[in-house]
């Protein structure tokens, strides 16, 4: 499980979460597009969790480069910004999950544990 997302508050809520749970093994974590190419190519992660919004370029770029290293991982858009506009975007892109972080954040366990 990779987790890109430049947020401190998202970090300090996920990464424990994730952690406990039995199905992930790894956790780790980049907070810009940059970093995450990096982490992701040798890494080769399962899962990421991709927030759009990042310092350096969008998520929907890394995004992009995550379907070209390998169209298996899954990836879980996650936004303060959840329109219909980037859901549909990210989805036909190949992201399998679009969430809203001031309000779906409980559920992404459930939804990583039963992927």
């Amino acid at each position: 499980m990779l987790i890109v997302d430049d947020s401190i508050i998202i970090l300090e809520r996920m990464i424990p979460m994730l952690e406990e749970m039995e199905n992930v093994q790894v956790v780790a974590h980049a907070g810009s597009y940059s970093e995450a190419v990096e982490l992701i190519d040798g890494l080769r992660p399962d899962m990421v969790l991709l927030d759009i919004n990042l310092p350096d370029k969008s998520g929907i770029e890394v995004l992009k480069k995550i379907k070209e290293i390998n169209e298996e991982i899954i990836v879980l858009m996650i936004t303060n910004h959840p329109s219909d506009y980037y859901r549909e975007l990210c989805k036909k892109m190949g992201a399998r999950f679009f969430f809203d972080k001031s309000i779906d954040l409980e559920i992404i366990s459930e939804i990583i544990a039963s992927s």
